[in-house]
């Protein structure tokens, strides 16, 4: 039974090995699928997958996950900016329209 738990602790402290050096490097898998009839291409899927720690993946630039509205309430507040951004454009854009034609806003007399 010593022999068993001793094979279970160094598979055990392998796989742990292992795991601590995939997210602190980290492993990205891509593969496509295409689905073709008679030469012709239907459908075509791109998967990727990236497996890494949060510090490795905002090292080489991925935070997402700190943007998206949907998992941070940071990335709610960044929608509703761009959102605020957009209409300001509009009032602005409109505003000059209107101040280049200022007969357009007087009444006729």
């Amino acid at each position: 039974m010593d022999n068993q738990a001793i094979k279970q602790s160094t598979a055990s402290n392998g796989l742990v090995d292992i795991l601590e050096t995939v997210l602190d490097k980290g492993v990205v898998i891509a593969g496509d699928i295409q689905v073709n009839i008679a030469d012709v291409e239907l459908l075509t899927i791109k998967i990727r997958l990236m497996v890494a720690s949060v510090d490795k993946a905002k090292e080489i630039g991925m935070d997402w996950w700190e943007t998206d509205p949907h998992y941070s309430s940071k990335g709610l507040r960044i929608q509703e900016i761009q959102e605020e951004n957009e209409e300001l454009h509009n009032r602005i854009k409109q505003l000059e329209e209107n101040s280049a034609n200022p007969n357009n806003n007087e009444s006729s007399t």
